[in-house]
């Protein structure tokens, strides 16, 4: 990956969180080094490459943290290849990064509840894939001493989506019988896991090789390619969760009961398939189109940035419940690899090939 030195611009810089950089003199050097990765273009992962920022400083009512961990998601590719509604407006160079867990080395004014060394963790969607960021003190949730920090960036994202699916969303009941597709991915294992843990009958839809990771879930698998999944259960799913939307989410409401709710949280088929934004919005608007066929069947596009902004106070709840679970071992969220600023670009090839069965997390420590 390209290394070379930048500063940040102002521009999105305070609204999003995001380090956007251009380029500085060498005289300006005396501090810190605070290394990023940066989206220098959208497209493939060789427009990512890693440079040195100015250090960012506590504003008001903010924290600077020291990064110990911001892990990867298929999510940033999407966010790469400009796919994705939510960072629609920003255009490169801006930092990447969905979610932080870090230490703070610094106070801005008008902050009382925190101290030095307090270990907080957010999602903050781009900026976090650094070395330094600030962060909205009043945004931040605590990270329980001797949690590892990589294990808890894990649960910013996907496990506080899986929650909010389960518990806000779909609002589930003891014994009700789920489908979960792509559920050898990070949301798909947390939705099997907290599945469980709700007293849930829980299949998990993915490919074959998969199979014994769902069943050491406590999942009934499902071989999507060998199998039909809209037959395998008579009478259909209460629910079903999708990240892939394969066929427009049809084969996925197919699988319903009568009064079941298809809850869409991605569309990675149709980023495989190199489809443009257009068409996949189009096929998430007709999600709520179908809730007027007969049936009573129900269709919703979840994002946990549109759940986060209605009820931000539920997302910090639910995360510190998180990391409770995770601080007394009820939960063991997979760590496939804690990688350098120099492999992220790598992670994101590995991201788009698919396969892994944990989650890829930046910890700046392990660069030189």
């Amino acid at each position: 990956m390209l290394h070379r030195s930048l500063v940040p611009s102002d521009d999105d810089a305070a609204a999003a969180g995001a380090q956007p950089a251009v380029p500085r003199s060498t005289e300006s050097v005396a501090e810190p080094h605070n290394r990023v990765v940066q989206v220098s273009r959208f497209g493939d992962a060789d427009g990512l490459e890693v440079i040195d920022a100015v250090m960012p400083k506590a504003g008001r009512g903010e924290v600077r943290v020291r990064v110990l961990a911001s892990s990867l998601q298929y999510t940033d590719v999407l966010i790469r290849r400009h796919l994705y509604p939510q960072t629609a407006r920003h255009r490169p160079p801006f930092v990447m990064g969905y979610d932080v867990v870090g230490e703070i080395d610094q106070i801005g004014d008008g902050v009382r509840d925190f101290q030095i060394g307090n270990r907080v963790a957010d999602m903050t969607v781009v900026g976090s894939n650094a070395d330094y960021r600030t962060l909205r003190a009043g945004d931040v949730a605590r990270v329980p001493a001797g949690v590892d920090a990589a294990e808890a960036a894990t649960l910013i994202l996907s496990w506080t989506t899986a929650y909010q699916l389960l518990h806000r969303a779909a609002r589930v009941q003891r014994g009700q019988r789920v489908l979960v597709h792509g559920a050898a991915g990070a949301v798909g294992q947390a939705l099997l896991a907290l599945g469980r843990l709700a007293g849930l009958d829980v299949w998990g839809a993915a490919r074959g090789e998969h199979a014994a990771l769902i069943r050491e879930l406590e999942a009934t698998p499902i071989d999507y390619q060998r199998e039909d999944f809209t037959r395998v259960l008579p009478g259909g799913f209460d629910v079903v969760f999708d990240g892939i939307g394969e066929d427009g989410y049809r084969r996925s409401f197919a699988a319903l009961k009568p009064g079941g709710l298809l809850l869409a949280i991605g569309f990675s088929a149709s980023v495989q398939a190199q489809r443009r934004m257009l068409p996949i919005m189009m096929e998430i608007a007709r999600l709520y189109l179908w809730r007027l066929l007969p049936g009573g069947k129900r269709a919703y596009f979840y994002s946990v940035n549109v759940m986060r902004a209605r009820h931000p106070i539920w997302f910090k709840e639910d995360l510190e419940r998180l990391f409770g679970l995770l601080a007394t071992g009820a939960i063991r969220p997979r760590v496939a690899e804690r990688i350098s600023f120099d492999k992220v670009a790598e992670a994101h090839r590995r991201l788009e090939a698919g396969g892994l069965e944990g989650k890829l997390v930046l910890c700046p420590e392990f660069s030189s």
